[in-house]
C-alpha cells in the first residue's frame, strides 16, 4: 500500500494544497491550518458557513511568513505576513491564542464572502488541534461509500485527510486501529475512527452540498466515521509514493492521545 496524495489547508476551510512530500512534526505539518477566518464576534468562519471558501485557494511557507490567496476570478493576494495585536479566538469549545494578520487578506475576503471576516493565525504549528496530527484513508473506503450512494466514484478530498492511500480493501485501515504504521521515515500510532461532519458533503470544488455522506456513512457502517487518525510516534518526511507497512499491536498508551479526545471540525468532522 502506497502514498497516493497529501492534502493540506494553510488557510482552514479555504481549497486544500496537494504537496508530493510533507515534513510530519508530532504536532502535524507546519503548513496546515495556520490561518483561519473569524467574525466580529472572533468566531471561527468556516465553510459550514461559507461554502464558497473551497472556491479559493491558499498557499504558505513552513513559517506561515508569507501567504499568497487566489481567488476563482484570478485575483491574487501575496504579500509577506504582518502579525498585529494578539487574539484570543474562540474555536467551539477551544480558546486559541493568535494574532490577527495585517494587511489585504481580510478585505479581499469580505468582499468575497459578502460579510465581515478577518484573517488570524494561531501562535503553533497545528492550529487549534490538540491531538491527531494526521488523517488517513484508503481508496477502497472512497470506493465502498461511492458504492453506498450510488455514484460512480468519490473523490477524497471532499474529507480533506492528510494521507490518502491506494488500498483496495473496503476500511482496511480500521484494522490498524492500535497499531503503529510506517510511512517513509515517520511512524504513526493510529488511535480511532474520524467522525466527519457536514463538509464532508460538500462537492470540494464549489462548497456546495450535493452528496449525503453522513446518511449513507450511518446507514452502513452505524455511525459517521471514515478514515483513521495518526499520532505522530516519530517525526519524519513523506512522499507520495512511499510504501506504508502495519506493525504488530502496539502497549496501551504508546500510541498517545488518540481515541476519545474531544473532537471538533478541524480534528475530524470535517478535518477542514
Amino acid at each position: 500500500m502506497r502514498v497516493t496524495r497529501f492534502s493540506s489547508a494553510p488557510v482552514r476551510s479555504l481549497a486544500l494544497v496537494h504537496p508530493v512530500e510533507i515534513d510530519l512534526t508530532e504536532r502535524g505539518v507546519s503548513e496546515d491550518r495556520r490561518f483561519r477566518l473569524i467574525d466580529d464576534a472572533d468566531r471561527l468562519v468556516d465553510r459550514l458557513i461559507v461554502g464558497c471558501l473551497a472556491t479559493v485557494k491558499a498557499t504558505t511557507d513552513a513559517e506561515a511568513t508569507r501567504l499568497r490567496l487566489e481567488f476563482a476570478d484570478g485575483s491574487v493576494v501575496d504579500e509577506e505576513v504582518e502579525l498585529g495585536a494578539p487574539i484570543v479566538a474562540h474555536v467551539y469549545e477551544r480558546n486559541t491564542r493568535s494574532h490577527v494578520v495585517l494587511g489585504p487578506w481580510s478585505s479581499a475576503l469580505t468582499r468575497f464572502v459578502g460579510r465581515n471576516v478577518r484573517l488570524v493565525r494561531t501562535d503553533e504549528i497545528g492550529g487549534t488541534r490538540m491531538a491527531h496530527p494526521a488523517t488517513m484513508v484508503t481508496a477502497g473506503s472512497l470506493a465502498r461509500l461511492a458504492q453506498q450512494l450510488n455514484v460512480p466514484s468519490i473523490d477524497g478530498r471532499r474529507f480533506r485527510m492528510l494521507i490518502e492511500l491506494d488500498g483496495q480493501l473496503a476500511h482496511e485501515e480500521d484494522e490498524w486501529i492500535g497499531r503503529a504504521v510506517t510511512i517513509g521515515e515517520a511512524v504513526l500510532g493510529v488511535s480511532g475512527p474520524v467522525p466527519r461532519c457536514a463538509i464532508t458533503t460538500q462537492d470540494p470544488d464549489s462548497g456546495v452540498r450535493d452528496l449525503d455522506t453522513l446518511r449513507a456513512l450511518v446507514d452502513y457502517r452505524g455511525a459517521a466515521n471514515f478514515g483513521v487518525f495518526g499520532e505522530v510516534m516519530r517525526p519524519g518526511r513523506v512522499r507520495v509514493g512511499d510504501e506504508l507497512t502495519v506493525s504488530a499491536t502496539v502497549p496501551p498508551g504508546a500510541i498517545g492521545s488518540g481515541a476519545g479526545t474531544t473532537l471538533d471540525a478541524e480534528d475530524g468532522r470535517g478535518a477542514q
